[in-house]
């Protein structure tokens, strides 16, 4: 069972592995738009659809509000978002593009195209890929939460 600890077999190290070099890769192209890679998400998140909450944005990237708000900051002092209080609910906040956030969509259009041709898989590996990690994102979020209650 000695060989269980084996490096080349334990599943974390693969995934950490992978990663870094997917973040690698990702670093010099973001740079060039001066995003870091968890900024780039929250404007993935934005590009799709404009206007959302702090707390969906949150749910979306599976991020507490503590590592959100920070990147908010930063993304609101580039000039890319800003903070709207809604009219209907004052409490509630919406995360809004500025226009340069707009426009910043149209630099990063070639960054998924770029990044699976650095994978040397096909597309339909990569599909089958993400689905795999996802299911496995779940079912470890699904343990960690009963293993908690």
């Amino acid at each position: 069972m000695a060989n269980d600890l084996a490096l080349d077999k334990q599943l974390c190290f693969a995934l950490y592995a992978a990663s870094r070099a997917t973040t690698a890769v990702y670093r010099p192209i973001l740079d060039r738009l001066g995003l870091t890679y968890p900024q780039y998400l929250v404007m993935l998140v934005l590009w799709e659809r404009d206007g959302r909450g702090v707390s969906e944005i949150c749910a979306e990237l599976a991020l507490d509000t503590g590592t959100l708000s920070p990147l908010l900051k930063r993304l609101g002092a580039l000039g890319l978002v800003e903070r709207r209080r809604l009219a209907a609910d004052e409490r509630r906040v919406e995360i809004v593009l500025t226009q340069a956030g707009k426009e910043l969509k149209a630099e990063a259009n070639a960054i998924p195209r770029t990044i699976l041709d650095a994978t040397q898989m096909s597309d339909e590996e990569l599909a089958a890929l993400r689905k795999v990690l996802v299911r496995l994102s779940d079912s470890l979020h699904s343990y960690s939460t009963e293993e908690t209650l």
